[in-house]
This record gives C-alpha cells, structure tokens and sequence, in this order.
C-alpha cells in the first residue's frame, strides 16, 4: 500500500486534500500537528475514499504541534473517537491513550538526529504499549544510515512494522520496504505538501520509480547521483525494462563510504550501479576492473557484477563524440570530421579526461581549460594534450567547445564562464546540464554556433545503458516518455 502524507493547515482544505488523496493511494495520513484551529475530525475525514491514519507529533519527533501535551493527547483521543483506521502514538501516548473501537495502534518510534539502537528491546516495549503495528522514523542521508531500517523492515516479525526514512535514501527505504513487504510506504500529494523535506511524492513514486510493479522478487539496479539527470535516467531506464517485461526497477543510492558499499549491494543482491557524470569518479572505487576508457579516465557510467568481479564500463564519451560527428556532418564510418579540427575542453574531472582522449583518438587537436589548473595540467600531462591556463581561455581559437561545466568555479574563486567564448561557426556541445539546456547552451544558439542537442546525447547515452545491462536495445517509447518533460 501507498500512504499518502497530507498535512494541512486549515480545516477547509483539509476536507479537498484528503479527498484528493484518497484518489491516488490506499491509506491517508492526516496530520494534525499544523492546524491553526481545533478540527472537527470526525467530519474532515468523512470524505475519504480510502482508510485514515490519524498522527499528531510533538517538534522533537519532526511535527509542528505548538500547543501542550495535554491539548495534544486531548485531540489525539477525540481522533480516535472518530473511528479512524489508525492512530499513531508514541509510546509515553500509548500508554495513556486506551484502544478504543476498531482503530489500530501504529506505535511510533522516531529519532530525528540518528538511527535508534537497541531495536529489538524496542519490540517488547511496542507489546506493552498494545501496538498493532510498529513505525520507526530516523535519518537516511545515506545507505549507511538507512541500512538499520532496511534490516529491520526486511525481517519477519510477529508484530508488522512500516519505516519512514528522512531525507535522500528515504526513498531508498520507500522502493526497498515495498519489496520487503512492509504494510505501506510514505509519499506526500505534490510538491510543497511533503511532511518533511525530500519526501517523494505519489507522482514521483509512480511515474519516474513504477512503485506499484514492485513485488518480492523484484531486481533493483542502482543510481547514485541527483537531480534533473537521475530522474530522467531513471525514468526512461523504468519504463524500458517495464515495456521489455523485465521485473527490473532504477534505485536511487547515496553512499558515504565506497568501502561498505559493496557488501550491501551484495545483501541487497544489486547486479549493476549507474552513475551520473557527477559521481562517475565516485563509482571507480567499486571496480575490480575496467574497459579501457574507464581505466584510462578512472570516471564510469555503469559497473557491473560478473563472475570475475565488479567491471566498470565508460559509455558516455561514445553517445558524445556520435553526435559531435554527426553535426560536424559525418556521413560514413570512413569520415573523421574531428581531425585536425581545434578542441577545446572546458572542465575538469573523469568527463572531461574521457572526452579529452576520445577526441585525440578522433585526431582532433585538443586543448583544456579548467578553474582547477593544476588538475586541468595535470590532465594534459598524461592525455599528452594542450594545457590553457584560464587567462588565454578567450583568445585561443578552437573550431569545437565541449563544456564538461559551465562555470569556472574552483574553491574560492569564483568566474562565470564568459559567452565570449563562442563564436558564429563554432561547433558547441555542452554536457553539464543533460538532458536539459544550460544558458550557455542556449547562448552558443543565438551566436550563431553549431549546437549538439543534450537530447540527442542523453537518448544515445541511456540507450548504451539499457543495452549494456541487459543486451538489448532500448524501446522507442521509453526515450519518448523520459524526454517528453
């Protein structure tokens, strides 16, 4: 089941927000914490399609109630006489609260600053305090940190127990916990009705994740990185093993330490790690081994478990370098339209090294410029390229910009990277903000450059990923949909 999180502030809105989301999940939670006034309960939930979950937190377990203890256990208990499915309590609550009816006791146990110890003296404390489920609620910025949770989720129990994970690998726990088999997971509305920071929504969960398809004998893939990319990845990855009839799903990760992680991807039974160009360096330490450009560049898209251990793949710079050529007008497999041609590379790190030496294998003339000289000299170094220091970034000529950034930023300094750089004719891919368009992007437009779509390179890219985990070729539809917002 989906738990649907809402968490209004006025009565009379309360009444739509439940109803609408009652249309979108199995069980709703009503926060009552964030309202101004006294409610009537009883008549703000009467219109709920679905069962009710009353909660009513205190600060120090992550709600916003203002009044006293007293004033919150008086309305906890007049919920509770409203015939709600559930109650959540926390066990000082339980244990003056009576049961009353048919409501069922979700007894919550929550710390907001670090995982809880001691969880199975927890368990004998949840007996005492008559609870028909147990509820833990604490930090997961990392796996590491959601990984008690996980172990406590995933166990069989006499009493059911359902997690809440806070913050980024909460929607680790969230995909996780539905393979596990717990009660239901938590997902707010939309955006800006979360019950707490960075908590998915029942459209994320739904249209990037495919939450409902998954069952106990679905196998996960993971991403570790963030934002706009992950989601699309993930999105288009989602909807290709689903439209291929694969019981395969993207879970995002977030690890502290590289050295922990392979034995919970091991546990976890996770076959496959994709990275966003973010973390492409990051993902290296899991390797055993890698393809050439992966090793060369130390930055991969994609590892891998075989039987001769984790092997790391560098996909990118060939979906890159196709639509560079492309637009350069590359008609046959005999044509080279990087040769001899001036390359400039702005940036630094694994993406920048792997197009540097996927260029220089083209025959291209390549030079790189990056805030971080002494990184960008010691790239030139060992590609045997040109080193620009960025006080003659703007005077050197170059047929084609490939932007691995597009900011000069390097610890205190601070230097946008100036539109100067592009001149009419020029050749620019920008590779910073795929699947979407940067400022500079769009500025290389109005100058009169030669652009190379993101899209077409993010398309490409995520069909090497699909093909590389699974052999087979990523269905049209999928990229459709992945693209489409």
């Amino acid at each position: 089941m989906i738990c649907i999180s809402v968490t209004p502030e006025s009565r009379q809105l309360a009444k739509v927000d439940i109803y609408n989301a009652s249309n979108q999940c199995d069980l709703v939670e009503v926060c009552l914490d964030r309202l101004h006034k006294e409610p009537d309960v009883k008549d703000m939930i009467s219109g709920s399609k679905m069962p009710v979950l009353i909660s009513c937190r205190p600060p120090e377990e992550g709600g916003k109630f203002e009044g006293t203890e007293d004033e919150r256990l008086a309305l906890l208990r007049q919920a509770i006489l409203a015939g709600p499915a559930y109650v959540e309590l926390d066990p000082d609550s339980a244990m003056k609260i009576p049961r009353f009816g048919t409501t069922q006791r979700v007894v919550s146990f929550a710390s907001m600053t670090r995982p809880l110890s001691d969880v199975e003296e927890v368990f004998d404390e949840a007996t005492r305090c008559k609870a028909d489920i147990v509820k833990f609620t604490w930090p997961t910025d990392t796996l590491e940190q959601a990984w008690p949770l996980l172990a406590v989720v995933s166990q069989k129990r006499m009493l059911p127990v359902v997690g809440l994970g806070l913050g980024r690998c909460g929607l680790t726990f969230s995909l996780l916990g539905r393979k596990y088999g717990s009660p239901w997971i938590y997902a707010a509305l939309e955006r800006g009705m979360e019950a707490f920071p960075g908590q998915p929504t029942v459209g994320e969960l739904d249209d990037v994740y495919r939450w409902r398809q998954v069952d106990s004998k679905t196998r996960f893939i993971g991403i570790v990185g963030g934002g706009v990319i992950e989601l699309a990845m993930a999105k288009i990855l989602n909807a290709a093993f689903d439209l291929s009839g694969m019981n395969t799903r993207c879970l995002p990760l977030d690890f502290k330490s590289i050295s922990q992680a392979t034995k919970m991807l091991e546990i976890l039974k996770i076959p496959a790690i994709i990275a966003t160009p973010q973390t492409g360096r990051q993902i290296m330490a899991i390797a055993d081994k890698g393809d050439d450009a992966a090793t060369a560049s130390q930055f991969s898209d994609v590892v891998i478990k075989t039987a001769d251990g984790w092997q790391a793949h560098n996909l990118i710079w060939k979906s890159a370098v196709r639509a560079l050529e492309t637009k350069l007008g590359k008609q046959s497999a005999d044509d080279r339209p990087l040769d001899k041609r001036n390359t400039m590379i702005v940036g630094s790190g694994g993406l920048a090294v792997a197009m540097a030496q996927a260029v220089k294998r083209r025959h291209g003339l390549v030079s790189i410029c990056s805030a971080d000289e002494v990184e960008a000299h010691k790239i030139a170094q060992t590609s045997d390229i040109r080193y620009v220091p960025v006080a003659n970034l703007y005077e050197t000529l170059a047929d084609v910009v490939i932007l691995t950034t597009n900011h000069l930023d390097s610890g205190s300094k601070k230097a946008a990277l100036n539109p100067s750089l592009l001149r009419a004719g020029m050749t620019v891919m920008d590779l910073s903000e795929i699947p979407g368009e940067s400022n500079l992007t769009q500025e290389a437009r109005e100058r009169g450059c030669k652009v190379v779509d993101p899209a077409d390179v993010f398309g490409d890219y995520v069909g090497l990923l699909f093909k590389s985990l699974t052999g087979q070729e990523l269905p049209a539809e999928a990229i459709i949909s992945g693209l489409s917002e």
